[in-house]
């Protein structure tokens, strides 16, 4: 048997080294005395021990939102405060939330995109943490020196659709000069209102993205938004670059190599574009993948490891409790903006999975021959039998000689043999024939195909044992539909 054939990448619990924290004046309050740091390690044990969010983002939809909001509204009123700022174009609530009694604004909204979920999930868990922990020190420096405001799914109708676009079709990022959109006015409306100096605009990018060109994903990419074609710097922007440096140093001891750039080219339509010309810089969070096990593929023996969803919600709630309490102890200031500077820029040249040097069936008829297959992966939700499940899905991109590709999940296959998972009733262990190939008529080892394959180990009397089996569609999760 092939032991083991995927590997998980589980986060790192380490503390800062002293080298990044050496350069960095220790931060002080307003009267110049010290402020205690919440260390990652320390926050990312919180949030393993404290959030509120389910394991499965993606099945989020508007309703769990409003009764988060209702519980915030029950648990902590005199900590929280909400208004609703519009409704979407089907009639859903869009929410603003803020709180904290500071000088300086900050704006934050998630789920522009309905299929972009993480984000709202850590929205409710840096909430969760600011009510549990309102009397210690790092809370309370932020709740005093800082008004922080949320729009939590501004794309509700989106969400209960698990799609990119709103209710009319419109891609509500690109609409920020027409404002076409409910969702978008909403947001123009709110950002006018309160004029704050920086915003971060928070949300997930394709699981094919890679840090640089590498087989590291970028889990997590970051982008100080630029207001002009030039990319010019202002003092918003270069606040908002120091934001990102800050932001790096407390994601990589628990996300190494997994860290880039966003494309920082200037888009004339998008909101972060024109909030950052519009007066509000403005920090762009993007979430990727995290790897697990190739979906529709047997984990590996002896690593049960984490949802991958929740490894990226734990991040982005690192990131902006740390973006929160540096703003408002001053640390950010004294960030190195270099750090941002140096990120790997954000790459689309790795799988999510790669099948290497096997002796590849295509099942057309055609002879076997020596190759690669790369795997992309997508997810989906759909309701079946009055449940909300997350189906993920797996597709053949490439296949030949691969070499100059990663890929975030790698399976050495040299002696075995991939072929088209030819009988579903197939498991691990069995001992078959190969099919008549030439009047097969299921799915084959082609760009474009469904990844439905099986990995053989030659046996006797020309026999084959099955390996492994890959599942172009399974179920991720389920959730009753509300």
């Amino acid at each position: 048997m092939l032991h083991p054939f995927l590997k998980r990448l589980l986060p790192a619990v380490v503390v800062l080294s002293a080298a990044c924290a050496a350069h960095r004046p220790p931060p002080t309050g307003p009267t110049g005395g010290r402020v205690a740091v919440q260390s990652p390690a320390a926050l990312a044990a919180i949030w393993d021990a404290e959030h509120v969010s389910p394991p499965l983002p993606p099945l989020v939809r508007h309703g769990e939102v409003e009764a988060w909001l209702q519980q915030l509204r029950a648990r902590a009123s005199d900590l929280f405060f909400l208004e609703e700022i519009g409704r979407s174009v089907e009639g859903r609530s869009i929410n603003h939330v803020w709180f904290g009694r500071g000088p300086f604004h900050v704006l934050l909204w998630s789920q522009m995109h309905g299929d972009e979920p993480t984000a709202t999930c850590a929205l409710f868990d840096l909430f969760e943490f600011v009510r549990r922990h309102g009397d210690e020190p790092v809370v309370r420096q932020i709740l005093a020196a800082l008004t922080v405001h949320v729009v939590p799914m501004l794309n509700p109708d989106g969400a209960e659709r698990f799609q990119r676009r709103s209710a009319q079709g419109i891609d509500i990022n690109r609409g920020a000069l027409l404002l076409q959109s409910p969702e978008g006015r909403a947001l123009k409306g709110l950002r006018d209102r309160i004029n704050p100096p920086l915003g971060f605009n928070l949300h997930n990018q394709s699981w094919r993205t890679s840090a640089g060109r590498s087989d590291r994903p970028a889990s997590i990419s970051l982008l100080a938004v630029a207001f002009d074609a030039a990319r010019s710097d202002n003092p918003g922007r270069i606040r908002a670059k120091k934001v990102c440096a800050t932001i790096r140093d407390a994601l990589e001891p628990l996300a190494d190599a997994r860290v880039a750039k966003y494309d920082e080219e200037f888009e004339v339509r998008a909101f972060g574009d024109n909030m950052t010309k519009w007066g509000t810089s403005v920090v762009l969070i993007e979430t990727g993948a995290w790897p697990g096990d190739i979906p529709g593929a047997p984990a590996t023996p002896g690593t049960p490891g984490e949802s991958p969803d929740a490894a990226l919600v734990r991040l982005n709630f690192v990131a902006l409790v740390s973006s929160l309490e540096a703003l408002a102890t001053g640390r950010v200031d004294h960030a190195d903006r270099a750090r941002y500077e140096s990120l790997p820029m954000n790459d689309s040249n790795a799988f999510y999975g790669l099948i290497q040097h096997a002796s590849i069936v295509t099942g057309t008829g055609v002879a076997p021959f020596t190759g690669d297959v790369g795997l992309v992966v997508n997810r989906g939700v759909r309701t079946v039998n009055g449940e909300r499940q997350m189906r993920v899905t797996t597709r053949i991109d490439d296949l030949g000689d691969l070499r100059v590709f990663g890929a975030f999940e790698t399976i050495e296959a040299e002696g075995l043999t991939l072929a088209p998972l030819f009988d579903r009733a197939l498991k691990a262990g069995d001992e078959v024939q190969l099919p008549d190939w030439t009047a097969w008529k299921g799915t084959t080892i082609s760009v474009g195909q469904p990844g439905d394959l099986v990995l053989l180990r030659p046996s006797a009397g020309g026999r084959f044992r099955v390996e492994a089996i890959f599942r172009s569609d399974v179920i991720a999760g389920a959730i009753a539909q509300r």
